[in-house]
């Protein structure tokens, strides 16, 4: 499944392509798994943000398309046997693929994300200065579950999947199964740390693509980050 890296691979690849373009036509064939995308026709891209695993195209006039790959969903440059969804813009063309049919598009109102209930409830940005150490600490206090389930509920930290959830406990030396609130401090600064690590290094990689069928970027190419030196190598830390 798409992660923070490769949803942020593919958000600094499309910006400079998207940002001013109209939106001219949405054409799918499932408006159960695509909603309202008509509300995006006819208003330009003023914006492309991520939210932990979600794509978010802001629209004038107050409009969001807010788009979560699934398992296997992605933009291409030319259609493909598994083209979902066509995103026809005034200078571009893109081509949603989606092998598995997991991913989801919504066009909301700026913002509006009840239906959405993971945004609304999503923990900090791994990558940014939310995510404290101070504050993961606290989180991690808080709760008898198994870390790695506290990774992938994106309430303490948004973004991570397996791969990275994986990779993060792996290099930390923390097993999957431990309770997270019988994490020591020094455990605790180890996964902090892997957690950034780890992201800002497959990240600058353009993600990771692990099968056929995972993970690619807009132009075709894979991500590189499993080929990473410290891809599955624990680190030294203290």
């Amino acid at each position: 499944m798409p992660e923070l890296p490769e949803v942020e691979t593919t958000r600094r690849i499309l910006e400079p392509l998207l940002l001013g373009q109209k939106v001219l036509r949405i054409l799918h064939q499932d408006p159960t798994r695509y909603r309202r995308t008509h509300w995006a026709e006819g208003r330009r891209v003023e914006y492309l943000a991520r939210r932990g695993k979600f794509l978010i195209l802001g629209l004038e006039e107050g409009r969001e398309a807010v788009v979560h790959l699934g398992m296997s969903g992605g933009f291409r440059f030319t259609p493909d046997p598994h083209t979902r969804l066509t995103l026809s813009l005034s200078g571009q063309t893109l081509y949603y693929t989606d092998p598995r049919r997991f991913g989801r598009w919504w066009v909301v109102r700026t913002g509006e994300y009840r239906e959405i209930g993971l945004l609304g409830r999503m923990g900090p940005e791994p990558l940014s200065s939310d995510f404290t150490l101070r504050g993961f600490q606290q989180a991690l206090r808080q709760t008898r579950r198994r870390i790695k389930e506290v990774l992938l509920a994106q309430e303490v930290v948004a973004g991570l999947g397996n791969i990275y959830a994986d990779e993060a406990l792996w290099q930390s030396r923390i097993h999957p199964a431990q309770p997270a609130h019988t994490l020591g401090p020094a455990e605790v600064r180890r996964l902090y740390r892997a957690i950034r690590l780890v992201l800002e290094e497959a990240v600058a990689a353009g993600g990771s693509t692990l099968s056929d069928q995972s993970y690619r970027q807009p132009d075709g190419k894979p991500g590189y980050f499993q080929l990473q030196p410290t891809f599955r190598t624990p680190l030294p830390w203290p």
